[in-house]
């Protein structure tokens, strides 16, 4: 049996420039743009506009896309500020007239001369042109005398040829410097063959077969090694689009210099012709490459050809980042920013800032904090909700707390209330141990035994004393939140939603047994999960119909009949609104004293129903005041008129010192908060 062995190829490594950014930057701020962009949510901005908008504005020391725009504009303005586009223009003149000087000094001095000659040579030289182009042109039959005057004419003839074909293939200025007769044929040849190819892509008739024959010819002359004439066309067309944009930026009268002076181009007219004929199959072929656009340059470091195409090279994709960062049209995303070319133009800092930018979005959406709705619309997600929760009841614990800074810390939580006394364990308890006590036993039982303590104390099971707790009693809170227009006229509107956010997150998180309802009123009431109401935005509707929303507060306790009904009214205005027998709305400014008096029945209803009610009053109106006073003393209730700054922590306390069983010290629920674990 013969067996055969197929070679495994070995293992190769390649390497490269580190692409990947700072390998030491700091992690994606997802958790702050989270909480910047709810915040712009809760103020009623799309969640699409508020990422754009934060992305916009970078954060936690990134540059944002603003920023980085800026930069992009600022190294355009230097590119043609900086340049000028005669560079090539100046040094054929140099030339000409080293030559022209040369050969001067040679005709005086030649004493084997004759004399019409020098005369009539001198006399050509005394009546060129002012032209440099036609100057040069007018030369070219000149029978010259001086050597160096004739290296420097024929120099002129090989600088055109090199800046010509750098203008379409770019490096070659430098590549056929001391170039021989052999090297200009070789690329008359490769002009000529990739022209015939060219026009069989217009015919249709080409095949791979035909590429691959090309660049085995003339590979070496493209080391960017293109896999298909597709790829190779697209890298021509966009240099030569942009030596015709460098073309169309030059005066009038440069472009017409340049255009004589290029017949002189290797000494004959014929690299010309071919580069005419490329040029033309490349617009044909690449129509949507920008081949009239132009720039203005006002500077004074001259440019050649080759290196001026460069730079509208540069310029094109500096204006196409612009556009990029800016994602302003249809479809825009992240992952359209060239990061590449923003390094090479920009600098690496630029690179690095845009791929966070990109990461950060990326994140956003693959990790669930934002989704496309069925409308299309994209949503803060639940999860996003939660994170936003979460933040938002850091920022009442501080304020609770009054110290800022303060760490987070983890304690176990009891199964209930602890009601102050101990008792001694027994199997199946899960209440927390009291550990002075326990280790208090244990040292007694040590020493009646007869034992030392100070030699160790071992822990017995009859040691040791549980904290006694007491049942929680599930609460239905109401939140009852004003939306009038006068809410979001007055700067109220986003501390509402917060308020709201972060009392949700509470009884979600720690007081899982509660039942919140968010009740939102204007015009109207109506029942509003979290995401609702976070994403609501203001309108123009006159009234605050309390009578409504009480209504639906009543019908919210009557489904939890076994919990502590608690009502939290947060509000701007007195009634002017309720709610007709037909379910029409009656509106009246100032307010109607029907419409107060069935509020009035309405609160009265939920007063009995054993409601702990508390009024969250913003604004200083005095009858307002007034007003709020006299419904909180009618419902045994109270009044809170907090700060907005400080209205969630106002409603916080209140929910917790409503709660059955609770002690109703805001220190001790400052305590708590802080002991608690939520986030």
């Amino acid at each position: 049996m013969v067996r055969s062995f197929h070679r495994v190829p070995a293992h190769t490594a390649r390497y490269g420039r580190y692409s990947g950014g700072d390998p030491l930057a700091p992690p994606v701020p997802v958790q702050q743009a989270l909480e910047a962009i709810g915040a712009d949510v809760m103020a009623g901005v799309s969640a699409e506009r508020a990422m754009r908008e934060y992305l916009r504005r970078g954060g936690s020391g990134r540059q944002g896309l603003d920023e980085l725009a800026r930069r992009v504009r600022e190294r355009r303005a230097e590119l043609v500020s900086r340049h000028r586009l005669d560079g090539t223009l100046q040094e054929v003149r140099k030339l000409l007239d080293r030559a022209v000087l040369a050969e001067r000094k040679r005709l005086a001095t030649d004493v084997q001369l004759d004399d019409d000659a020098r005369a009539f040579a001198e006399m050509r030289l005394e009546n060129l042109p002012p032209s440099t182009a036609a100057a040069v042109n007018d030369l070219a039959d000149y029978d010259w005398h001086s050597p160096a005057a004739r290296a420097d004419y024929d120099k002129i003839r090989e600088l055109l040829g090199r800046e010509l074909l750098d203008q379409r293939f770019a490096g070659m200025k430098q590549a056929l410097e001391n170039a021989t007769d052999a090297d200009r044929q070789a690329i008359r040849d490769m002009l000529d063959d990739l022209n015939a190819l060219l026009q069989k892509r217009r015919l249709g008739e080409d095949t791979q077969a035909d590429f691959d024959e090309f660049m085995r010819a003339h590979g070496a002359q493209f080391p960017e090694n293109p896999q298909n004439l597709d790829e190779l066309m697209d890298a021509l067309a966009q240099r030569s689009a942009a030596a015709q944009r460098m073309l169309n930026s030059m005066s009038p009268e440069q472009r017409d210099e340049l255009m004589t002076l290029a017949a002189q181009a290797f000494g004959s007219p014929e690299l010309m012709q071919s580069l005419s004929l490329l040029d033309d199959n490349l617009r044909a072929l690449r129509p949507g490459e920008d081949w009239t656009g132009s720039a203005s340059f006002s500077g004074d470091e001259p440019m050649g050809l080759g290196e001026a195409t460069g730079v509208m090279q540069d310029l094109s994709d500096l204006d196409a980042l612009t556009e990029q960062l800016g994602q302003m049209y249809p479809g825009a995303r992240m992952d359209d920013i060239d990061l590449d070319a923003l390094a090479r133009l920009v600098g690496d800092e630029a690179a690095v800032n845009a791929r966070a930018l990109r990461d950060l979005e990326q994140q956003l959406r693959e990790t669930g904090m934002l989704q496309r709705a069925s409308d299309g619309a994209l949503r803060l997600t639940p999860r996003a909700m939660r994170q936003l929760g979460r933040a938002l009841m850091r920022d009442v614990a501080t304020r609770q707390s009054g110290r800022v800074g303060r760490r987070e810390t983890r304690r176990a939580g009891a199964a209930g209330d602890r009601t102050g006394a101990t008792r001694e364990w027994a199997y199946g308890d899960t209440e927390p141990w009291d550990i002075p006590r326990t280790v208090s036993n244990a040292v007694l039982r040590t020493i009646v035994a007869g034992g030392d303590a100070a030699h160790g104390v071992r822990l017995d099971t009859r040691d040791v004393e549980v904290v006694e707790t007491e049942q929680r009693t599930t609460a239905a809170v109401a939140l009852l939140v004003d939306t009038s227009f006068s809410m979001a006229m007055d700067d109220r509107w986003v501390p509402m939603k917060r308020t709201a956010l972060a009392l949700h997150h509470l009884i979600s998180t720690r007081f899982r047994g509660d039942d919140l309802q968010l009740i939102a009123f204007s015009r109207y009431a109506e029942v509003l999960d979290i995401e609702q109401l976070t994403a609501k935005d203001a309108v123009w509707d006159k009234g605050t119909n309390l009578h409504h929303a009480l209504l639906l507060a009543q019908r919210h306790f009557r489904r939890h009949p076994t919990a502590q009904p608690v009502l939290l009214i947060v509000t701007d205005g007195e009634p002017t609104a309720h709610l007709g027998p037909s379910g029409e709305v009656y509106f009246a400014y100032p307010p109607d004293p029907y419409t107060v008096a069935v509020t009035v029945r309405e609160l009265d209803t939920v007063q009995r129903m054993g409601a702990q009610t508390t009024f969250f009053r913003l604004g200083d109106d005095p009858s307002l005041a007034r007003f709020i006073d006299a419904l909180a003393y009618r419902a045994d209730g109270r009044v809170v008129a907090p700060e907005l700054a400080d209205l969630g922590r106002a409603v916080v306390d209140s929910y917790l010192g409503s709660r059955p069983g609770r002690a109703g010290a805001p220190e001790d629920f400052a305590a708590m908060l802080r002991g608690r674990s939520w986030w």
